[in-house]
């Protein structure tokens, strides 16, 4: 099954932990590229590189164009900043 893992990009390592898993078990499991940049970085760090991302690289369209085609979507509603299951902006979308 193909499967697409979408989530704040503050949880990137654990859209990673998932696409792993999932992967161990014979699924086609993928997040965007986008996360390349995010890894080692802090919170912070990751605010400023998701604005840029959303401003100049289009984000939330290139978030559409990665699921065209999956099988299924997954999404990690974790816990951000005091709020219970988050869904950040382009998640919800």
């Amino acid at each position: 099954m193909k499967i697409g893992i979408i989530s704040s990009m503050q949880f990137t390592d654990k859209m990673l932990e998932c696409r792993d898993k999932l992967r161990k078990l014979g699924h086609d499991a993928f997040i965007t590229d986008l996360h390349k940049t995010m890894i080692g970085k802090t919170d912070e760090e990751i605010e400023k590189i998701k604005l840029y991302q959303k401003y100049n690289l289009d984000a939330i369209r290139e978030f559409w164009r990665m699921m065209q085609g999956a099988d299924a979507v997954l999404v990690l509603n974790l816990d951000k900043n005091g709020i219970k299951n988050y869904v950040g902006g382009n998640t919800l979308m």
